[in-house]
């Protein structure tokens, strides 16, 4: 990506500082209820996104670090600990809080290591990198879109309110929450091939509006609990897949037998919910 952000290096917090920073918020954040829960996860991804900032500035070598952090670079970490506030509260109080903030831990180390690997690459990404990268945003969709879910009232369908209705407004937050989420991480998948700025912003609004009408069709539809962020986790991979091949690669018979699978069973488990909610 042409736009890149001047880091200041004078040995500020490393990876693990950081990522324990964003656990601590987590777990705090697990005591304040909707909607200030939403003020909670805005701070944090600003805190991440600096924090981000200046760990990876600090990892480059000199001469890399005239060229600064890639602002795509400091999406997945910042994402990643907005998307455990929201998931954390899925997890009742006790025992149960302190291995979600261990993955909690390791997921944001996770996300910075990958960035910092990427962002010292100096002859393009490895096929490894490229799998690790969407890999880790599709975790991240998927804990994202369950974390939002959480955070809206009402959101999740499940035994104690086996046909809750939503509001329009709390139906409008999930919807732009889901299509936040999709469109950062689609802005990351897509600087991971597209040089151009403006390209990557265009692509990004594709996700976020597949994304946020996907995510309000499936409320709609009253998919139980965590059966819709996957479905959308899905709707994301085939979006990225297909915004992202080529158009001879499209024409290719395994490539649509693979994408014609994928989506076929999106379809089937949508399909079998509905029937056993009829």
């Amino acid at each position: 990506m042409a736009a890149r952000i001047q880091g200041t290096s004078d040995g500020g917090a490393g990876q693990r500082d950081l990522a324990l920073v964003a656990v601590t918020v987590v777990g705090l954040s697990r005591l304040v209820e909707p909607p200030l829960v939403w003020l909670v996860a805005a701070l944090l991804l600003g805190a991440v996104v600096l924090g981000a900032l200046q760990v990876l500035a600090d990892e480059l070598a000199p001469a890399e670090a005239e060229s600064g952090v890639p602002i795509e670079a400091l999406i997945l970490p910042a994402v990643a600990a907005v998307a455990c506030v929201g998931a954390i509260r899925l997890i009742p109080f006790g025992l149960w809080l302190a291995p979600a903030l261990a993955l909690t831990w390791l997921l944001v180390r996770r996300a910075l290591a990958l960035e910092a690997r990427i962002n010292r690459a100096t002859s393009g990404l490895t096929a490894d990198d490229q799998t690790a990268a969407l890999v880790m945003i599709l975790l991240i969709s998927f804990i994202g879109f369950s974390g939002v879910a959480a955070m809206v009232p009402g959101a999740l369908i499940g035994p104690p309110d086996p046909r809750g209705t939503l509001p329009e407004t709390n139906l409008l937050v999930l919807a732009i929450g889901d299509g936040i989420i999709a469109g950062l991480l689609g802005f990351r998948a897509v600087a991971l091939r597209v040089p151009r700025l403006s390209d990557a912003l265009w692509s990004a609004g594709t996700y976020m509006a597949a994304i946020a009408i996907g995510a309000a069709a499936l409320r709609a539809m009253e998919i139980p609990r965590l059966v819709g962020p996957a479905l959308l986790t899905l709707a994301v991979y085939l979006w990225d897949a297909l915004t992202g091949t080529t158009p001879a690669r499209r024409r290719e018979l395994r490539w649509l037998w693979q994408f014609g699978l994928l989506a076929a069973l999106g379809v089937v488990v949508t399909a079998w919910n509905l029937m056993l909610r009829s």
